[in-house]
């Protein structure tokens, strides 16, 4: 390719490392503000329309009409594949060489725009981490960079998504660490800073609205017992949250007609909505009311809004909302909506924080401070759900403005991340992908591993013999190689045998039976083989059950050629090397 020989002869690699990152920082940021400002331009017109029929009828509708949309487009344009969420992003790290289609780009944020635009209960933060993550990983391929590049600029488009959507470069760094790269290593600081860092001053400097505004004060320290509850709290209310997710998407995925699946969810978020009001959307109008005691929210538009503001109602209507928000999240998920689950967790987090200090002053147990209760709250629940309290504690902790509650969110993130973590091993994110038996472990060398293919190292030059050559030619043929192993194939080059010289010593120095005995009656039939498009680490893992030195590779049930033990470690080691030199 032209483009890439152009570029390697102008400037270094190192030097195009960070020019890479700063370009996938101002794409993600760009992608971002379009997000934001489609699903403000949607709210606008879906808010303005009139109360009197049928456009009364029309609102309640809303919700379903933004999962039809999307649905819609993905059966229309993407050919009726799309992956919500962030699975498919640590899938492709560890399966796929961090290669991410790149209808990406633009997939995600269209059907997300649809979906949240129209009032589906779910979050944007996941939809622009997988379009940064995509412009990552297709600008990398665009200059033939190779996996650890790739997987680096993938987290740094990941990482500008977060920083971008929050205004607060140090989670998103944090998050891309925490989620995508569990191996931290210091050298991609710098990449993921500047993308992370140009994303939130592009974002900032194109879109004028901000998703809240907290002002916390000091905490006590009388609230810490408080605190910890909180953290107990968050942390069962996460386990509730990942299963309950799990469950019902589960339940959506065996229903195969994807319209009847849409309208039937779509009309089952539409009642929860109509009956909860703060489901509609993110949820972030919520909080913000929330955050100056105006209750009067949660009654709007809704059916409790002649009942006037008890405590009683407001405590109900809080505590419905926690229980309820999962569900509704999944089953715009599941019915064919695209979101994500950060939202989610940081509005219910938001409401168990309320909850708790608003129950504490109404029975007069303690007079609880109702903001840092609720920001707290939303990183403790988050920390729980994704299994990433660092990314829990820095979010809330740039989002309010500065560091004044680090100890409460310290103490209420690990509290909740420990529980969930108890009870519930894999994250929201994780815990699909360890069903399908794939287990994104916190090490270098699982990254590494599934980005080796077995057809990189496979000998194809191994002499092979037929199953009707006498004992003669075979000698003849093992004279004039080295090899220990002979593949016998047909010639239709199926497999049929091996011939191991181990096990034929023997015959092989009786020489009255050279011309009598064919390679058929001495082939090994029971003998072990592993496919081309099997998974390296399931490679390994037979070569040591097994004790074997070598093993015949077949594909489509044809011989291919025999992989070495030594020469798979041998490759596996050098990928590693070369991982540490390749990033700054």
């Amino acid at each position: 390719m032209i483009l890439p020989g152009i570029r390697k002869k102008i400037i270094n690699e190192k030097t195009f490392i960070i020019i890479a990152s700063l370009v996938v920082g101002i794409l993600s940021g760009l992608a971002s503000v379009v997000l934001k400002n489609t699903v403000r331009y949607f709210h606008t017109i879906t808010q303005n329309l009139p109360q009197n029929l049928p456009s009364g009828i029309l609102k309640f509708f809303l919700p379903l009409i933004g999962i039809l949309l999307s649905v819609f487009f993905v059966r229309a344009f993407l050919k009726g594949k799309i992956t919500p969420g962030l699975s498919n992003i640590i899938y492709s790290i560890v399966r796929r060489a961090s290669d991410l289609p790149a209808k990406k780009t633009y997939s995600h944020l269209i059907t997300s725009a649809f979906t949240v635009g129209f009032g589906g209960s779910v979050g944007l933060e996941a939809p622009i981490v997988v379009t940064g993550a995509a412009i990552g990983s297709n600008v990398a391929k665009k200059f033939k960079l190779n996996y650890q590049v790739r997987t680096l600029l993938l987290a740094c488009g990941a990482a500008a998504g977060i920083s971008s959507i929050f205004n607060s470069p140090i989670a998103g760094v944090i998050f891309a660490f925490e989620v995508l790269l569990p191996d931290l290593s210091i050298p991609y600081f710098i990449p993921l800073l500047i993308s992370s860092a140009t994303a939130a001053v592009l974002s900032k400097f194109l879109y004028s609205g901000q998703l809240f505004f907290l002002v916390t004060v000091g905490w006590k320290f009388s609230a810490i017992p408080y605190y910890i509850l909180l953290g107990i709290l968050c942390g069962f209310i996460s386990l509730y949250m990942i299963r309950t997710t799990l469950y019902i998407e589960r339940y959506f995925h065996h229903e195969k007609r994807v319209y009847l699946k849409a309208i039937l969810g779509g009309l089952v978020l539409c009642a929860l909505i109509f009956v909860l009001p703060p489901l509609f959307g993110e949820g972030y109008n919520t909080v913000t009311e929330l955050l100056v005691l105006n209750y009067h929210s949660l009654f709007a538009n809704g059916v409790y809004s002649n009942f006037g503001t008890n405590n009683v109602l407001v405590l109900l209507i809080v505590f419905l909302s926690i229980l309820i928000k999962p569900i509704a999240t999944s089953i715009t998920l599941g019915s064919g909506g695209n979101g994500g689950i950060i939202a989610p967790s940081l509005i219910t987090g938001a409401l168990v924080g309320f909850f708790m200090a608003h129950l504490t002053g109404v029975l007069h147990i303690a007079q609880l401070n109702h903001v840092n209760f609720i920001a707290v709250g939303m990183a403790g629940i988050l920390s729980g759900v994704i299994h990433a309290p660092l990314t829990g504690i820095f979010l809330i902790a740039e989002i309010t403005g500065g560091y004044v509650l680090i100890v409460p969110l310290m103490i209420v993130s690990a509290i909740s991340y420990f529980i969930s973590r108890h009870f519930q091993t894999y994250s929201v994110y994780t815990s699909a992908l360890a069903e399908q038996g794939i287990h994104f472990r916190s090490t270098k060398d699982k990254s590494t591993v599934h980005q080796l293919k077995i057809l990189d190292i496979v000998e194809s030059n191994i002499k092979i013999v037929e199953p009707n050559f006498t004992l003669r030619k075979l000698i003849s043929i093992i004279s004039n190689s080295k090899q220990n192993i002979y593949p016998v194939v047909d010639s239709g080059n199926k497999l049929l045998g091996i011939i191991n010289l181990d096990d034929v010593r023997e015959i092989l120095l009786n020489s009255e039976i050279y011309d009598v005995i064919l390679v058929y009656e001495i082939m090994k039939k029971d003998f072990i083989t592993v496919d081309a498009e099997e998974d390296f680490e399931a490679m390994i893992k037979i070569f040591e059950e097994n004790r074997m030195y070598s093993l015949p590779v077949v594909q489509n049930d044809e011989y291919v050629g025999i992989i070495n033990k030594a020469e798979a470690f041998n490759k596996y080691a050098s990928v590693l090397l070369e991982e540490t030199d390749s990033i700054i």
